[in-house]
């Protein structure tokens, strides 16, 4: 028999976890000497020599085993989640676990989460860990639910399981109606836990409700400080002096027919040689003053949040709907960039000022993209003004194209609600040449104000883009690869070559799925004050300057433009600056917050949409391949949905991550990425938004026989 010491030397030098038989192995032992060597693992095991590894293995005490339960702690700098062991017998500190990111589909982990990992020791304390099992963690700090029958059930779709209500802690909440809640102490494993309702929201269903379930799941801010409406309601009108006068000239507002704010205005005209566009921009900064309580709140909210049934605004409607709106036949104060470009969209220079100004009209997209079409004016405007805009915006664009800029075709998806607030139908939101020339106007004076700034030795809160990254472009061409679609080396990539992607799938079936991939392949855009350049546009140096009513960015460059211009003594303060880094973090991430709920909401509309057609079925493509099922998106609406792998053919089904296809063993069926399918709707859920779809492929011909819009017959 070895000794204790040899055994423990043995254990160190192990990879891993051993067991009876590896130790019988290595040191020659008979299967007489096996009940000897269990008591002596058992010994080992007891003095903390050893640690007990699963039933049958033992492994040294300074090492985990390679499946072992972990807990969240945080995240690393790239974002990626941090865990510790659950039990640490070794000396000194518990080591660390960085852990891989989840498959897409499924949910990040979060800090208090535990799962069962799956380890490999990558140096000394630390360790690369994979889910193998999620198994529970800290109870969120806060339910958002709808109260059933004494119970909350959960309105976030990653959230499983239901709380209970103890009597007396419903805060008189009816059924049906959102709650937000918080966890009671309990010493409960297993079934439902206690939580008290802390504030009732509305009823479930109700008009509004679902805009209501997405700003508190998100967090986001919707009440505004009683200090900061007040400032707002004080506020008035700019007078002229001190200010270029620019209400002689005929700005237009354009934006949508739902637009709620009107806050940058537009005006073109030829001059020799090219032409000259001037862009009218609110004076946010007149009246948000630095450290202010308007502005502490706008800080705070760092954007507004648009549903299809409400805004909430990032500035009070005193002045977000009031003094900072351009309404028609109104003075209204301004920065403005007055731009002047060759006939071939290339500057030739530009200034800004500070001004007042009157717009001519509010036109929508709609109503001005009709106009030229037709060749007729809009309505009040002078003869000849659509006219002029269209050529203006020609000239920028053909100056884009010959840049070379990543424009993708993924279609927004548009709401339209009725007037008690029910979905009426899903549909993708146009994008016409309107939208594309206030697009390239906004584009000229953000490039502008980096300019500028740059040019007065001002800090510049930057809108960076960086380039994609390697891992990111591997998967991408490996996805273009299974389309007969190439890709450049990562070091010589340029967007103009994800332009030629695109006009290659252009018409073809797969693609808005190109589209959304190379979305997915890029990096996601922030605020900085070190400028990387936007790789997007193809531009050095690019700023968000057009839209400080709804963007605290925006309102930071109005204040350095101010500063460095010596346009006022509202301009930006010292202080301020120091908190550019800090401020650049914060407004990049409730501008993500605001996109996912804006999303969220979208999402949950159309299950509310799609909740009266379950059993119908669609025309639809595979949007992703996992291993515990697929994903589809419907060719009608956009609507997207799950295909559990249980609701597959009876097979055994292998993932092939390169090509992302799922394959049957059996039955030699494969599902693809991108391809094309009949999907029946099993499920609808508007409470969390989620939608379960059945595929129609690899059923009976009795089943695949029946209509659209018919409840099908089950697989047997």
């Amino acid at each position: 028999m070895p000794t204790k010491a040899a055994l423990r030397e043995f254990l160190a030098g192990a990879p891993g976890r051993v067991t009876k038989s590896d130790i019988a192995r290595h040191f020659g032992l008979t299967s007489d000497q096996r009940p000897a060597l269990r008591l002596l693992m058992r010994e080992m095991a007891a003095e903390g020599g050893a640690a007990q590894a699963g039933k049958r293995g033992i492994i040294a005490p300074s090492r985990l085993p390679e499946i072992s339960p972990v807990e969240i702690t945080g995240t690393d700098p790239d974002g990626d989640p941090i865990a510790r062991p659950v039990s640490w017998q070794g000396e000194g500190r518990p080591p660390i676990v960085y852990m891989r990111p989840e498959p897409k589909g499924q949910p990040a982990l979060t800090a208090g989460e535990r799962v069962l990992a799956r380890l490999r020791m990558i140096g000394p304390g630390k360790y690369e860990g994979r889910t193998f099992k999620r198994i529970g963690g800290a109870p969120p700090a806060r339910i958002l639910g709808v109260f059933e029958e004494g119970r909350i059930i959960p309105t976030d779709r990653r959230q499983k399981g239901t709380w209970q209500v103890p009597p007396g802690e419903e805060m008189g909440a009816k059924p049906g109606e959102i709650v937000l809640a918080e966890p009671l102490p309990s010493t409960r494993h297993f079934g439902p836990k206690p939580a008290r309702i802390t504030e009732r929201l509305g009823v479930m269903g109700e008009p509004r409700s679902v805009s209501l379930v997405c700003i508190h799941a998100h967090g986001i801010p919707d009440v505004f400080p009683a200090e900061a409406v007040q400032q707002a309601e004080r506020a008035k009108g700019v007078a002229a002096r001190g200010r270029t006068d620019l209400r002689d000239i005929p700005l237009v507002t354009i934006d949508g027919e739902d637009a709620r704010d009107f806050d940058d205005a537009v005006f073109a005209e030829p001059i020799e040689g090219g032409w000259r566009i001037l862009v009218a921009i609110a004076d946010v900064a007149h009246y948000v003053t630095p450290a202010s309580a308007l502005d502490r709140e706008a800080w705070a909210r760092g954007n507004s949040v648009y549903f299809p049934d409400r805004v909430v605004p990032m500035l009070p409607e005193a002045l977000s709907n009031g003094w900072c709106s351009l309404r028609p036949r109104e003075d209204r104060g301004c920065l403005f960039v007055d731009m002047r470009f060759d006939a071939e969209g290339r500057k030739t220079g530009h200034e800004f000022g500070r001004g007042i100004m009157r717009s001519a009209a509010r036109l929508t997209y709609e109503e001005i993209q009709q106009a030229a079409d037709a060749g007729r004016e809009a309505a009040g405007l002078p003869e000849g003004h659509v006219g002029r805009l269209y050529g203006a915006f020609r000239a920028l664009l053909g100056a884009r194209i010959r840049r070379g800029t990543l424009d993708l075709d993924v279609p927004e998806r548009k709401v339209v609600l009725d007037e008690r607030g029910r979905v009426l139908a899903v549909m993708p939101r146009p994008r016409l040449d309107s939208h594309r020339l206030i697009e390239e106007f906004m584009v000229a004076a953000n490039v502008c104000a980096a300019e500028e700034l740059e040019r007065l030795g001002q800090p510049c809160m930057y809108r960076v883009h960086d380039r994609p990254s390697d891992q990111k472009m591997e998967g991408l061409r490996q996805f273009l690869g299974t389309f007969g679609v190439n890709l450049p080396p990562s070091d010589r990539l340029h967007p103009r070559d994800f332009a030629r992607v695109l006009e290659t799938v252009r018409g073809q079936p797969h693609e808005r799925l190109v589209n959304e991939a190379v979305l997915r392949g890029q990096s996601q855009a922030a605020y900085a004050p070190d400028n990387l350049g936007h790789f997007g546009l193809a531009l050095p140096r690019y700023a968000h300057f057009t839209s400080p009513i709804r963007r605290y960015a925006d309102l930071l460059v109005h204040r350095a433009l101010i500063r460095g211009l010596r346009l006022g003594k509202d301009g930006l303060e010292e202080t301020e600056a120091a908190r550019f880094p800090d401020t650049g973090e914060h407004i990049t991430s409730t501008e993500r917050r605001a996109a996912a709920a804006e999303r969220d909401a979208v999402d949950r509309y159309l299950a509310a949409f799609m909740a009266g057609r379950v059993g119908e079925s669609f025309d639809a493509r595979i949007s992703g391949v996992t291993r515990f099922g697929l994903f589809v998106t419907l060719d009608e609406n956009g609507a997207s949905g799950i295909v559990p792998l249980g609701s597959l053919p009876d097979d055994r089904w292998d993932l092939d991550e390169a090509t992302q296809t799922l394959a049957g063993r059996r039955t030699r069926m494969t599902f693809t990425l991108g391809q094309a399918v009949e999907a029946r709707l099993a499920e609808a859920t508007p409470r969390t938004g989620g939608m379960v779809f059945h595929l129609m492929q690899g059923l009976p011909a009795r089943g695949r026989a029946a209509p659209k819009g018919r409840q099908r017959g089950r697989r047997g």
